[in-house]
């Protein structure tokens, strides 16, 4: 095998996404040959004894490619130091790879959920420059008056940082249907807080040309090749720029 930087074995194993196997690597969690790493440069073969947290990591023998509706409840996380609920209890019993979400939706919220064990995928529907549109469905406790829903097409500031422009469409009442291409933390519960509101319920729906469908709450599906070879395009791109 070619070597490749231990943080991409690592999510080609299925162990996390590449940012959060950076992020442990950090943690100086990682062993390799027994000897702890702190540093993201070094590389390996995949013939090296390589330890997470004192546990020997194999190279994953399938890759899984799973769409869950999330329902409210649950934290989209592969473990809870708090005891909560994780999203891979609902999928567990029936897949025996070791899978972990990519992107996150909120304890509260609701819907399109990706789970894989592909770490190009997962890095790929995960960085900001390939500007998956994610759309939501929002239901306000009040109605939005126009003006301050034109303040969520513009950009409102949240956590000292402007937003980028958002597609908003009045669905009905207190429901927005509501598309931004961020994916910052709990985004638009912040950005309705910005404008004088609050989140009653938010479901996404669809990322980029993934649409949850008719997938019910708290089940899941594989997806579909066309699904699959929309995600792996993007990553392909990363190889080839």
């Amino acid at each position: 095998m070619e070597s490749v930087r231990l943080q991409k074995y690592l999510a080609d194993c299925g162990v996390a996404s590449r940012r959060k196997c950076e992020e442990i690597i950090l943690q100086q969690r990682v062993t390799v040959d027994g000897a702890a790493v702190s540093e993201l440069g070094v590389k390996v073969s995949g013939g090296e004894r390589i330890c997470v947290d004192g546990k020997p990591v194999k190279a994953a023998t399938k890759k899984r490619y799973i769409l869950l509706n999330k329902p409210s409840g649950y934290v989209t996380t592969v473990s809870d130091e708090y005891g909560r609920k994780t999203v891979l209890d609902l999928i567990k019993s029936e897949i025996k790879e070791r899978i972990y979400p990519v992107g996150r939706l909120d304890f509260e919220s609701e819907g399109l959920l990706m789970l894989t064990n592909d770490g190009e995928a997962a890095y790929a529907m995960t960085h900001p420059k390939h500007d998956f549109d994610k759309t939501y469905i929002v239901a306000l406790n009040k109605v939005p008056s126009p003006a301050n829903v034109d303040k969520l097409r513009r950009g409102v500031v949240i956590d000292d940082k402007k937003t980028l422009p958002a597609k908003v469409e009045w669905m009905k009442d207190n429901v927005l249907k509501i598309i931004i291409t961020e994916g910052r933390n709990r985004q638009i519960r912040k950005m309705a807080e910005a404008v004088g509101y609050e989140v009653v319920s938010l479901r996404r729906i669809a990322i980029g040309n993934i649409q949850l469908g008719h997938i019910p709450s708290g089940r899941w599906r594989h997806m579909t090749p066309g699904e699959i070879r929309y995600v792996k395009g993007a990553a392909d791109d990363d190889h080839r720029s």
